[in-house]
């Protein structure tokens, strides 16, 4: 039996134009999204159903970012990248660190203890455009993303159940060209504690939970979108209750291939810290 990955990516690779036809670019600006902290492509919190990369059916695309985080307490960091076949099928990896800074310290595992994980994605567009077709159709994708922690050991210490598992996720999402408003839902079947920085189940509760993502942005000028998002979150740890997510945010668009967002986050308490809000700053880089 043919590994299953390679197989696929050939079957996907074979269904393509031929290389002499592959087309780079394509997308309308800022089409494509930017980069969530798990690495796949739309809003910094929450997945949408766009594809990676600036490449259309007739290519393949690329994606690379950099993304951190400044909270009174903590800071996170993410880095990865995406690949956007023929605007069908995303594959994408991010790295993430969360730094405890003091409050490592008021935790009990150590002044500035790092907590670390990789998430590999892979997203398929099954349905519509995200900009052409149907006003009432909207692009929608199905998606999975298997996260594995850096710190067993202490995850299943704080009560998680487990230090690795798979999130599978549903994202629909429209641009309104007339209006200039793009949005999107997500939902996300899940039971990962910090988006799995602090394991997956616990004490209260093991079973995944149907979770929902939300953005709406709006295009003030060709490079420049602001918007806002939503991201609720189960809370399966007893030590502390996780909260939900909310961020506003602008991406301007400093070329065709580079794109900055900034954002301000209100992640909540974490770990029974008081409430978490700050700036986040991303980097992208897609072709």
């Amino acid at each position: 039996m043919k590994p299953i990955v390679p197989f696929l990516l050939f079957s996907i690779l074979s269904a393509g134009p031929a290389a002499a036809e592959l087309r780079p670019g394509g997308k309308l600006l800022l089409t494509n999204g930017v980069t969530t902290v798990e690495g796949a492509s739309g809003g910094g919190l929450s997945n949408w159903a766009v594809i990676g990369g600036n490449a259309t059916r007739d290519g393949i695309g690329a994606s690379a970012h950099a993304s951190l985080a400044i909270l009174p307490d903590f800071s996170f960091s993410s880095a990865g990248f995406a690949a956007g076949l023929f605007n069908r099928v995303e594959l994408s990896y991010a790295h993430q660190w969360f730094d405890t800074g003091d409050f490592g310290g008021t935790l009990g595992i150590g002044e500035g203890y790092t907590f670390d994980q990789d998430i590999f994605g892979a997203k398929v567009r099954v349905l519509g455009d995200v900009v052409y077709g149907s006003p009432y159709v909207p692009q929608i994708a199905v998606g999975v993303q298997h996260k594995r922690s850096g710190d067993d050991a202490l995850v299943t210490a704080v009560g998680a159940a487990r230090p690795s598992d798979t999130d599978v996720y549903i994202s629909a999402t429209k641009l309104f060209l007339r209006h200039s408003v793009l949005a999107n839902a997500s939902l996300r079947l899940t039971r990962a504690n910090q988006t799995g920085l602090l394991g997956y189940g616990g004490p209260g509760g093991d079973d995944r939970s149907l979770q929902f993502e939300g953005s709406l942005a709006y295009q003030i000028s060709r490079p420049l979108v602001v918007g806002a998002e939503y991201r609720t979150k189960p809370s399966n740890l007893a030590f502390a209750e996780e909260e939900n997510w909310v961020d506003l945010f602008a991406a301007y668009a400093l070329t065709r291939n580079l794109t900055v967002t900034a954002a301000y986050v209100d992640l909540g308490s974490i770990a029974t810290s008081a409430p978490q809000r700050g700036g986040l700053i991303q980097l992208q880089a897609a072709f």
